[in-house]
C-alpha cells in the first residue's frame, strides 16, 4: 500500500541544478579570501555540502518532478541572488563594520532558505508521499473521474473505497485526480515539514499516525485528500485509523477487494467495447504501417476476451504488436474458449498467460520475464542486479547489450516498464547502474504463477516467501529438502528471527536474500550451494542491516558475483579462504568504512580475480582503500554519489589494466592522482558533476588509448 498528498505543477528543469553547483563554487572560492565573513560563509560552505547529494538527485530525476514554472524562476532567481552576495564580500574591507552588520544576515538567510527551498523539492521526490503521473494515453476512464469527483465533494463523505479487481485501472484513475484543476489538493513533505524537530523519528504505527494528525493540523484550513493506494483485505481497519477531526480533510483508497465494513464505495467497471477497441488498437500498434491488421470480427473476439481489463489488453496487445498474420490466427483459435469476463485474479492470470507466447528464438524473453518475480512487490529492480542474473543463467555478453534489450523487449510488450536515466549517446550501451524496472503486482503473480507450475523440488526457479517466521509446511516437513533450482528467491519481513530450516541446492547458481530486518544472518545451506555463480543481498528496511554469517562465502568455489544492498559491512576480509572466482562485488547504499580494515588476508589475496567493482551511495567512503590498487586484474572501477570521498590512493597507477574509471557525483572528491598517467588501457574516464576538481593531472594527455572523457557538471574547471 503507498499513500500519498497530491497536488499538480510543472516539471522542474536542470536549471536548478545548475545553479546550485554554481553557488556551491562560488562559496568554496570566496570562503578562504573573504576573512572577515569567513565563519559565515564556512556554514554556509557545510550547508551547501550536505545539500549537494540531493540536489544531485533532483537534477538527475527533473523531468518526474512536479513544480510550477514560477516556483522554478524562483529558485534559480534565489541562486543567483546567492552567488552576487557572496561576491560581494570580496569587496568589503575588513575594517568595514557596518558593511559586515550589513551582509551577514543575508548570508545566513542565503544558507536557510536554500535548505528550505530544496527540502519543498525533495517533497516531490518522496516515494511515500507523491503520485506519479497517468500513463501518457488513457481511455475510458472521464465519467469514472467526474463521478468519482462527484462523491468526493459531497459533504458526507469523508471516506471513499475505490474498488475494482486488478488490472482495472485503479491507480490510474487517482493518478488522474491528482492533476484535475477543479479538485483543490496540495503537496505537502510531512517528512521534513518546517516544524518538526530535526531528529524525529516514529517509534511505532500508533506513533507515526498520531504524528501525521499533528501535523495535517498545520496544513487547514487548507483543503486535503489523502489517498491509499492499494488496501489488501485484512488491512481494512487501516484507513478508518487515519480519520481526523479536520475541516476539508477527506481519505480516498484503493482496494482489490470491495469491503463491507465502508458505507461509500465507487466501483470502477471494466472498459466498454468501444474503448477496449481503441485501447487495443493503440498497444497493438494497428496504426503502424508495418503491422498485419485483422479483420475487425478477430480483434473484437481477441477484445472480448480480455474482458475490459485496461492491464489485460495492452499485455495481450502488445504481444501481437507487429506479428504476422499467422500468428494473430494461432492466437485466436487458443482463445476461442467463450471466455470472455472474468473478475477474480485466478482467471485474470490465466487469460495474462496467453500473453506470454513467444517464438522460439525469444523465449529467453519468458524466462527473464519471470525472474522478475524473484524481487519484492513495489520495489524498484535495478537493471545491474538483473544483468548480474542473466550474465549467468543465460550466458548473455559480458557488456550487457543483450541484457539490456531484453528489458526493452519486455517493456514494449508492457510486461514490465523499464526506467533509463538521461544519459550521453556513448553511455547507453555500457551504463545502467541508474536503470531500474518497475512491475504491476498482476503481472509479478504471474510471473511467480508460471514458475510454479511443477512441483517444489522440480521447478528451476524457486520463489519464496515467508510471512513472520511461518515457513511454507513443505520447507519445515522434511530435513533435508532437495531442490533443483538454478534461482532460488527468499524473501522475509521485519517479523522474521532468521530461524532457517535445511535446503539441499546443489544446483542453485543465482540466490537472491530480500529482507527489511537490523541484522540478517545467511542461512547455514549457502554454504553447501557449490554452483552458485551470484549472490545478490537485498534489505529493504528503513536503516542499514548488519550481515552475519559473511564467511559461509569463503566455501563457494563458483561465486562470480556479488551484490550488497544497505548493508553494513563488518569486513569482506573476513573471508579466510580466497574468492579465486570472484569477478565483481557491487556495493549499494552499504556502510562500508570497516570493509577493507581488520583484514585476516590482503584485499588482494582474497579477490585475486576480480575485474570490476561498483561502489553506488556509500556515505561512509572517504578514502578508496590502497589495498584495491594491488588486484592487478581490475578493469572497472565505478564509484558514483559517494559524496565523502576526497581522495584516491597514488597507487592506483599500479591497475595497468584498468579500462574503465567512473567517479561521477563524487562532489568532495578534489582532484585526481598524477599516477592514473600509468592507466595505458583506460578507455573511458568519467568524472561528471565532481564539483570540486579544479584541474586534471599534468600528464594525463599520457593515457593514450582514451576515448571518453566525461566532465559534464564539472564547473571549477572553467577557471
Amino acid at each position: 500500500m503507498a499513500a500519498a498528498f497530491v497536488g499538480g505543477g510543472a516539471a522542474l528543469g536542470a536549471a536548478f541544478g545548475e545553479g546550485f553547483a554554481v553557488l556551491h563554487v562560488t562559496v568554496k572560492d570566496v570562503v578562504s579570501k573573504a576573512r572577515m565573513f569567513k565563519p559565515i560563509l564556512k556554514h554556509l560552505e557545510s550547508t551547501l555540502d550536505r545539500l549537494a547529494p540531493t540536489v544531485n538527485e533532483i537534477t538527475q530525476s527533473s523531468e518526474q518532478l512536479d513544480l510550477p514554472e514560477v516556483e522554478t524562476k524562483s529558485l534559480i532567481e534565489h541562486m543567483e541572488e546567492g552567488e552576487k552576495l557572496v561576491l560581494n564580500c570580496l569587496k568589503i574591507r575588513w575594517w568595514n563594520y557596518c558593511f559586515k552588520l550589513y551582509y551577514s544576515p543575508k548570508l545566513k538567510r542565503v544558507g536557510r532558505k536554500n535548505r528550505q527551498k530544496v527540502d519543498s523539492v525533495v517533497d516531490r521526490q518522496r516515494v511515500l508521499c507523491t503520485v506519479r503521473d497517468p500513463p501518457d494515453f488513457t481511455v475510458g476512464l472521464d465519467m469514472p473521474m467526474k463521478e468519482l469527483k462527484t462523491l468526493l465533494l459531497k459533504e458526507e463523505v469523508q471516506l471513499l473505497l475505490l474498488t475494482a479487481p486488478g488490472g482495472c485501472g485503479k491507480t490510474t484513475l487517482v493518478q488522474m485526480l491528482c492533476q484535475d484543476d477543479e479538485l483543490e489538493v496540495i503537496v505537502q513533505n510531512l517528512l521534513n515539514y518546517e516544524n518538526m524537530q530535526p531528529n524525529f523519528q516514529i517509534q511505532s504505527d500508533e506513533d507515526a499516525i498520531n504524528q501525521l494528525s499533528q501535523l495535517l493540523n498545520h496544513l487547514t484550513p487548507n483543503p486535503i485528500l489523502l489517498i491509499l493506494d492499494d488496501v489488501w483485505l485484512g488491512s481494512e481497519s487501516l484507513p478508518e485509523k487515519f480519520k481526523f477531526d479536520l475541516p476539508n480533510y477527506k481519505i480516498l483508497f484503493t482496494s482489490r477487494t470491495a469491503l463491507s465494513r465502508f458505507k461509500f464505495t465507487y466501483h470502477l467497471k471494466p472498459l466498454d467495447d468501444v474503448d477496449a477497441m481503441t485501447l487495443f488498437h493503440r498497444s497493438a500498434s494497428l496504426h503502424d504501417e508495418n503491422s498485419y491488421i485483422p479483420v475487425e470480427e478477430d480483434a473484437k473476439k481477441i477484445v472480448r476476451g480480455c474482458g475490459g481489463f485496461p492491464l489485460v489488453i495492452k499485455v495481450i496487445g502488445g504481444s501481437l504488436r507487429r506479428q504476422h498474420e499467422v500468428v494473430w490466427h494461432s492466437r485466436l483459435m487458443k482463445w476461442s474458449d467463450g471466455q470472455f469476463y472474468f473478475s477474480s485474479d485466478t482467471q485474470l492470470l490465466a487469460h495474462l498467460q496467453k500473453s506470454l507466447e513467444f517464438s522460439d528464438d525469444n523465449v529467453i524473453i519468458k524466462e527473464c520475464f519471470m525472474d522478475l518475480g524473484s524481487f519484492p512487490e513495489d520495489q524498484r529492480i535495478p537493471a545491474a542486479a538483473l544483468i548480474d542474473m542473466w550474465a549467468e543463467l543465460y550466458k548473455l555478453d559480458e557488456d550487457s547489450i543483450h541484457a539490456i534489450a531484453n528489458l526493452q523487449e519486455l517493456d514494449i510488450r508492457n510486461l514490465a516498464t523499464l526506467v533509463m536515466a538521461r544519459k550521453d549517446a556513448s553511455e547507453v550501451k555500457s551504463y545502467y547502474n541508474e536503470d531500474f524496472v518497475t512491475q504491476h503486482d498482476i503481472l509479478r503473480e504471474l510471473a511467480m504463477h508460471q514458475s510454479s507450475q511443477e512441483s517444489i523440488g522440480q521447478r528451476s526457479r524457486l520463489i519464496i516467501n515467508i510471512s513472520g517466521n511461518n515457513l511454507p509446511k513443505w520447507w519445515t516437513e522434511q530435513t533435508q529438502q532437495l531442490i533443483n533450482a538454478r534461482l532460488l528467491s527468499i524473501s522475509t519481513d521485519e517479523l522474521f528471527s532468521s530461524s532457517w530450516c535445511n535446503i539441499q541446492g546443489s544446483k542453485v547458481e543465482v540466490l537472491v536474500l530480500n529482507f527489511h530486518t537490523k541484522n540478517y544472518t545467511l542461512p547455514e545451506f549457502v554454504e553447501k550451494m557449490d554452483k552458485l555463480k551470484v549472490l545478490i543481498i537485498n534489505n529493504y528496511g528503513f536503516f542499514h542491516s548488519k550481515i552475519s554469517n559473511f564467511q559461509l562465502l569463503g566455501s563457494l568455489p563458483n561465486l562470480k558475483r556479488i551484490r550488497l544492498e544497505k548493508v553494513s559491512i563488518p569486513s569482506l576480509c573476513e573471508i579466510l579462504v580466497p574468492l579465486k572466482s570472484s569477478k565483481k562485488i557491487s556495493l549499494f547504499m552499504c556502510n562500508i568504512g570497516k570493509a577493507f580494515e581488520n583484514c585476516k588476508i590482503q584485499v588482494s589475496d582474497a579477490f585475486p580475480n576480480l575485474t570490476e567493482i561498483n561502489i553506488d551511495y556509500c556515505n561512509d567512503l572517504e578514502e578508496l582503500p590502497t589495498g584495491l590498487c594491488d588486484i592487478v586484474h581490475l578493469k572497472k572501477i565505478s564509484i558514483t554519489n559517494c559524496h565523502k570521498l576526497f581522495a584516491l590512493p597514488e597507487e592506483i597507477g599500479k591497475l595497468v589494466n584498468l579500462e574503465v574509471l567512473r567517479l561521477r557525483s563524487c562532489t568532495n572528491l578534489s582532484e585526481l592522482p598524477d599516477s592514473i598517467r600509468s592507466l595505458h588501457k583506460l578507455s573511458i574516464l568519467d568524472i561528471s558533476d565532481c564539483l570540486s576538481i579544479m584541474k586534471l593531472p599534468k600528464h594525463v594527455g599520457e593515457l593514450c588509448n582514451l576515448k571518453e572523457l566525461n566532465m559534464k557538471g564539472c564547473l571549477r574547471l572553467r577557471t
